[in-house]
Order: C-alpha cells, then sequence, then structure tokens
C-alpha cells in the first residue's frame, strides 16, 4: 500500500538527488530550465485504495473542475494501490494488484502537435530511469515498453482528451509498474517481472512513487524545453535545428535500434511484417528495413516483437 505522498516530497527528492545527477551531463542553466517546464508534475496527488480504473476517473475530475469554473491543475496524479478492471491498448487487460504501482497523470498539452506526440517517448523514459535507479537494468522498446531481459516491468498508456466544458485539450498519462507483486496471471508469467523478483525484497512503494514523479518532472521538462530550443532557433532559413536532448537521451536507454521484429498495429494478433530497426525519426517514429523489400518504412504507430 502507498503510504500518503506530497509534491514537497517530490520537490526535495529532486534538490537533493535528482539535481546533482542530472548536473554531471548538463549544464545548470539546461537543468533549471528543463525543471522549471516540469515543475507542475505532482501538482496535485490524490491516492485510492481501490479503483477499476483511473483514466476514466481522470477524465471526470477534469470536467468536474470546469463545470465549477475552475481549471484543472495540470500534473495532477491519481495513485492506486490496486486496479480491478485496468485496460492496456487494444483494451488488453492490465494485472494490477496490489504490490504494484498504478497512477494516472493529467498534463495540460501546451505543446505543438510534433511535440505532442512524443508524450509517449518521455513517459516510457521516466519509467525506465526510475527502475533503473533501483539498479535494475531496465531497458526501452519502441514506444514505451520497459522490459528486464525481455521480461515486461512497466507499461505506458498515453491518451489526448478534450475536456466538455470548455474543450481544453489534455494528456492523459497512465503508467503501470510491478513492484511488490509477485503472482501474474498465467498469459503473462512469461512475459512480465516485477522488481521484488530481480531484487528479492520489497521496495517502498511511496519512494518509488516520489522517484517516479521526479523523473517524470525531468522528462516531461525536457520535453517542453527541446521545443523551446527549435523554435528560438527556427529563423526560417532551413538551417538544422538542435538536436533533441530527450530523444538522444531515450536512445540511450533503448535497446530497440538494431534489432529484428515483427511489426504490426497489433502486433500480438496481427503482425503485420518483419523488419530491421535502424533508428529513430526526429518526431519519434520508428525506421524500419522491411526484411523481404528492403524498403525503409518510418511507423509512427503500432507496436514492435524482438525475434532475436
Amino acid at each position: 500500500m502507498i503510504e500518503p505522498l506530497s509534491f514537497q516530497a517530490v520537490q526535495q527528492l529532486i534538490s537533493a538527488e535528482e539535481i546533482p545527477a542530472r548536473l554531471l551531463h548538463y549544464s545548470a542553466e539546461v537543468v533549471q530550465a528543463v525543471y522549471r517546464y516540469g515543475a507542475p508534475v505532482g501538482s496535485t496527488i490524490l491516492h485510492l485504495p481501490q479503483a477499476e480504473r483511473l483514466m476514466p476517473i481522470a477524465r471526470q475530475r477534469i470536467n468536474e473542475f470546469e463545470a465549477s469554473g475552475q481549471s484543472c491543475p495540470s500534473g495532477m496524479v491519481f495513485l492506486a494501490d490496486e486496479l480491478t478492471g485496468g485496460r492496456g491498448r487494444f483494451q488488453r487487460s492490465w494485472h494490477a494488484p496490489v504490490g504494484g504501482l498504478w497512477l494516472t497523470m493529467v498534463m495540460a498539452n501546451t505543446l505543438l502537435p510534433e511535440s505532442m506526440r512524443l508524450y509517449p517517448l518521455a513517459a516510457g523514459m521516466a519509467c525506465c530511469e526510475a527502475v533503473r535507479s533501483y539498479g535494475v537494468d531496465a531497458r526501452l522498446k519502441w514506444v514505451n515498453d520497459v522490459h528486464v531481459a525481455g521480461r515486461k516491468i512497466c507499461g505506458v498508456l498515453c491518451e489526448s482528451f478534450a475536456s466538455a466544458v470548455h474543450g481544453e485539450e489534455y494528456v492523459l498519462i497512465g503508467a503501470g509498474l510491478n513492484i511488490n507483486n509477485l503472482a501474474f496471471p498465467a498469459e503473462l508469467g512469461a512475459t512480465a517481472v516485477s522488481m521484488k523478483e530481480i531484487l528479492g525484497r520489497d521496495t517502498d512503494l511511496a519512494g518509488f512513487a516520489a522517484r517516479l514523479l521526479a523523473k517524470f518532472s525531468w522528462s516531461f521538462g525536457l520535453l517542453c524545453y527541446d521545443e523551446a530550443q527549435r523554435l528560438a532557433a527556427d529563423d526560417g532559413s532551413g538551417a538544422d535545428l538542435p538536436e533533441s536532448l530527450l530523444l538522444g537521451a531515450w536512445r540511450e536507454l533503448s535497446d530497440t535500434v538494431g534489432r529484428r521484429v515483427w511489426f504490426g498495429f497489433d502486433v500480438q494478433q496481427q503482425p503485420q511484417y518483419q523488419a530491421e530497426v535502424l533508428g529513430l525519426a526526429p518526431d519519434g517514429g520508428i525506421i524500419l528495413r522491411h526484411l523481404e523489400s528492403g524498403a525503409e518504412i518510418v511507423e509512427h504507430s503500432g507496436e514492435l516483437l524482438y525475434i532475436d
């Protein structure tokens, strides 16, 4: 069960651990700017002992705020000890028992469409960094699956949502992480793993949640910082724009590039073709070489299944 968690606890963690660690790789000016952009994360934290699903609760709360004449706070987080009706992509069952970390975050969308498409990568990066901070060799599989030696430890689902009253646009980020839960349904037993299984001990859930939100603050801040840098550098001349710090960090955490994969919109049920992963496009798409035709393809939605 998650103990009470506050925005102040997240900010203290950022000040004490996150900022010093980031300063080893980025200038103080960049680090301060990124965390300013990411400051809304965790602005309001609501804890539920049990819920069917968190996405509908988030949508309902957004509409309730607007109906009462208020704005929904960006960065609002819903945490649940257990989900009884969790759903992932294509309405797949999301096993979410007590012992895991199950959350949905609401972010007011202030980004341009090309930047908004990178939210899923930023969310996956935050989850992967949080798991790795405990000494677990987690890796990212495009778009945002987090796995350890091929077994999934975290799933992320991002949705856009327009409020009913004013039509304001939000991004809802759902994340489920296997932390202290050990039992999985038979269909997931060979493909899922938890931190407890890897580490052989329990992990403090409140501490992990604070660390995860600190990572979200960085990755979402980095997304906003990248956009600001591109807009400032784009003088209309067609000159090369600054390289995305977010995509660079994502590549370092991923083991996708160079792999042979099956690609499909729903790759579990309808794999479409086999390909070699060549890299990541500037807009977050995956660059593939079709193994039969040799054609180079950029996909922006869908899934990968590793062949080797």
